[in-house]
């Protein structure tokens, strides 16, 4: 047991080897993992930031942050000031990420302990093995990872100062703006001015049910006497669909083929809040929250706590070989040779990722979904079963269906040409991946095969219907194409989607209507309008996108923080005071 000490606040208990991670679910679980010479403590998040109700960065001073302790954490700062003094040594442990790597320098300048080691330790799962691990081999604060935090805390403090005035003073007082949420709105608003400008316009489709020796399919006319088929009026649907009884029917061509459809690779962050969203209908931000939950450690009775995912902030798709090794004997046992590979499945990430995580994946798969239900809650239970699926699904064999197309010929009165009707069927005849992901999730590859036809074999008109139409406005952003947009766009990063989803709404910029969706308020809209109008070359989705390739230059160890800043501070002044200029006239 650790060694307690009356002259230490609350007589907390001191140690060799201080460890401070963000958050006391973590601490717990780490600490059971830990001997006697390890006392864990959790900072719970940051201790220090720039102060509140004045800017707090020195503009003509190359953006000389001044950063202050943190009012709610002062009585915490000094309990762990105390702690430290008594160790030997500090092991900063909070997340493997820019802003885990911020909170711990921070953490650092505030303790300021001469002569006691600090340094740093990156737990990318919490499980006692990679604890134990990474504590035998710490590092040291990453400065490249704490200066692109810092640019990024920088530009929001400069541009959210700015912005914010000009909000007040020309939409309302008690507005905030920030960099990065004010382009997300944008996408909305964006999206809700498509919407209401959109004018359905009706079109016709024509099928017809044909019977064939081995049994009854349909067919879409797809071509008239040998022209591709418009879009059909109803008046020329209702004409068309009157000479169908009288025609002649024929099979003209038949293709069939194997088609094969590939596993999806394991969770990054964009992916995970994508399907959570599709699958649970869960927000970004609840899904972030459960699987901070679910990484920090889940009490499984007499086996303590134990972290049962991966870091979940990453951009990569990349998974260890142990993972691969443990999915594979348990794809074997439980499925049989056909479903596992001979070679693990590899998978590209995006060409912009940064890699510097695995992805989202369980830290053992051999804790299957049910074994843990009882331990966990229904929401970490849900967000553990997709998180465990998706990646024992990533490690297995394609699925195989037949693909069968067929060309029906028609001679219809009153027409030289032929028409021509299209038909296409599908069934899956090898399940592969899916019989772990689900077969319900095989979507459109798995439809109702047609029937075995002949070439040439006449055919036998049953029915046809005309089926009236209307072209669809654009739907609007759920938290999952909200999230893949942001992605795809370059705008954010792991770390910061779910932020961004939440700001919007906490500012009553956007709200979430029925189905998940998001719909700018009149508020949002009128903000946005005066953004776009104004500051439209500073929010571009590409400047800003822009702007993270360079805070990734920066984490690179490529450019000086304050060079990322400047070539952003100095352009948006610029377009500030021009707009202001322009609503001054």
């Amino acid at each position: 047991m650790a060694r307690r000490d009356r002259g230490s606040p609350l007589g907390c208990a001191v140690a060799d080897n201080l460890v401070i991670v963000e958050s006391p679910a973590k601490a717990r679980t780490i600490n059971q993992y830990l001997g006697k010479d390890y006392l864990v403590r959790a900072s719970l998040g940051h201790v220090r930031d720039l102060p509140k109700g004045k800017l707090g960065v020195d503009t003509e001073k190359n953006f000389a942050p001044h950063y202050v302790t943190l009012r709610s954490r002062a009585r915490l700062l000094r309990e762990l000031k105390a702690l430290a003094k008594k160790a030997k040594r500090i092991l900063i442990a909070t997340d493997p990420d820019r802003e885990g790597e911020a909170i711990g320098w921070h953490l650092g300048k505030a303790l300021k302990c001469k002569g006691v080691e600090l340094r740093r330790v990156l737990f990318h799962e919490i499980t006692e093995k990679a604890v134990r691990d990474a504590v035998a081999v710490p590092g040291e604060i990453d400065m490249k990872l704490v200066d692109a935090q810092q640019a990024r805390r920088v530009l929001d403090r400069l541009v959210g100062y700015s912005l914010s005035p000009f909000l007040w003073k020309h939409v309302k007082r008690g507005l905030s703006a920030g960099r990065v949420q004010s382009v997300a709105l944008r996408l909305v608003a964006e999206r809700e001015a498509e919407i209401a400008a959109f004018k359905p316009e009706e079109y016709w489709e024509l099928s017809i049910l044909l019977q064939a020796k081995a049994g009854q399919f349909s067919a879409k006319l797809s071509a008239l006497e040998g022209k591709k088929l418009g879009r059909l009026d109803g008046k020329a649907a209702q004409s068309l669909a009157a000479k169908l009884p009288s025609g002649a029917y024929r099979v003209a061509a038949l293709e069939k083929k194997e088609q094969r459809r590939h596993p999806a690779p394991p969770f990054n962050t964009s992916a995970l809040q994508q399907e959570a969203s599709r699958r649970l209908r869960f927000s970004a931000k609840k899904t972030m929250q459960v699987a901070q939950q679910l990484y920090e450690g889940v009490e499984l009775g007499p086996d303590g706590a134990v972290g049962l995912i991966t870091y979940m902030r990453t951009d990569s798709v990349r998974v260890s070989k142990e993972s691969q090794a443990e999915a594979k004997a348990l794809i074997l046992a439980r499925f049989g040779p056909a479903y596992a590979p001979p070679a693990y499945n590899a998978y590209k990430a995006r060409k912009d990722s940064q890699d510097a995580h695995e992805a989202v994946r369980p830290t053992s798969v051999k804790r299957d979904p049910p074994s843990l239900a009882a331990f966990l809650t229904p929401e970490q239970n849900k967000l553990y079963r997709l998180v465990w699926t998706r990646f024992l699904a990533s490690q297995m064999t394609s699925a195989a269906f037949e693909q069968g197309s067929a060309e029906v010929e028609g001679l219809l009165p009153g027409h030289p040409g032929a028409a021509t009707f299209k038909a296409s069927g599908s069934v899956l005849v090898f399940p592969g991946f899916l019989s772990a992901w689900g077969a319900d999730e095989a979507g459109d590859d798995a439809g109702k095969a047609l029937p075995e036809l002949r070439q040439g074999e006449p055919l036998k008109y049953l029915s046809s219907e005309p089926s009236r139409h209307f072209t669809q406005a654009p739907p609007r952003y759920s938290d999952a194409t909200l999230v893949k947009a942001l992605e795809e766009l370059g705008i954010g990063r792991p770390s910061t989607y779910a932020g961004i989803l939440a700001t919007i709404q906490e500012r009553g910029y956007a709200e979430r209507i029925e189905g998940g969706r998001y719909k700018p308020t009149e508020l949002g809209s009128r903000v946005a309008g005066l953004l776009m109008k104004h500051l439209e070359e500073i929010l571009a989705v590409g400047f800003t996108a822009e702007l993270e390739l360079q805070l990734d230059r920066v984490e690179a160890g490529e450019l000086a923080w304050q060079q990322a800043v400047a070539s952003f501070y100095g352009p948006f002044l610029k377009r500030l005071d021009q707009a202001q200029l322009a609503l001054r006239r």
